[in-house]
């Protein structure tokens, strides 16, 4: 479901995150604070960048910050656009869309978030909105996949994370030639160490469409239920 509008945003932070990776802080044109733009963690941005077609782009922040906030990897069309920006500069919001993950819901529960390569934009969302509840929840778990460890974003939060509670697992399935001591592979095969530990688990999944449904098998098997499996879209 698209909500239709369309709000004009200006960018008032770049941040370098992976590599080929910049994070855009965004304020609408016309409000003090991102609340003009209602979005639920999990949802995704409709954006256009003068004429080229509108692109997809995850909100990484969470729906209470004062700010909203995307993950740009330069690729084409409106990414490549996107990421070449500089503060001040403008951003056509058209819509919000997607399901979004609804964690009222989830009250309770054991929370996995599964993320690969930039899929952890709508992760960081939904961890960022439960961390301000924290109580709300049971254990928060991220498990978080990348080729190489200058792909992993967010590496100034992750210590916070932690601090928090978080028990964080990352993974890279490229470690040639790189400074990496910890697991390699793929994310979905950092589900069998934590989720034994749990009681109540619930995933939250995002990143290609392959690894999805692999991970999606991959819980199945392990005995998961499907209202159990969360994917934002």
């Amino acid at each position: 479901m698209v909500k239709e509008h369309s709000t004009p945003l200006i960018i008032t932070r770049v941040l370098d995150q992976g590599r080929d990776i910049r994070s855009f802080d965004l304020m609408p044109f016309d409000a003090n604070n991102a609340r003009a733009v209602d979005f639920i963690p999990g949802q995704v941005a409709i954006l256009r960048v003068n004429q080229e077609e509108p692109a997809y782009f995850a909100f990484a922040s969470a729906p209470e910050d004062r700010e909203l906030e995307i993950l740009v990897k330069r690729t084409a069309g409106v990414s490549s656009a996107i990421f070449d920006k500089h503060p001040g500069n403008r951003i056509d919001l058209l819509g919000v869309a997607g399901q979004g993950f609804d964690l009222d819901r989830q009250r309770g529960q054991d929370l996995v978030f599964v993320a690969m390569g930039t899929g952890v934009a709508p992760l960081r969302s939904a961890l960022r909105h439960v961390l301000s509840r924290q109580t709300d929840f049971g254990q928060l778990v991220v498990l978080y996949g990348a080729r190489t460890p200058e792909d992993f974003c967010y590496r100034d939060e992750t210590q916070g994370w932690k601090n928090a509670g978080v028990v964080l697992r990352q993974v890279i399935s490229q470690p040639d030639g790189h400074d990496w001591s910890g697991p390699t592979g793929y994310v979905q095969s950092l589900l069998d160490h934590v989720l034994p530990t749990l009681k109540s688990p619930v995933a939250l999944i995002c990143g290609s469409r392959e690894m999805i449904e692999q991970t999606q098998d991959r819980l199945q098997q392990m005995g998961f239920a499907p209202d159990a499996i969360l994917t934002n879209y």
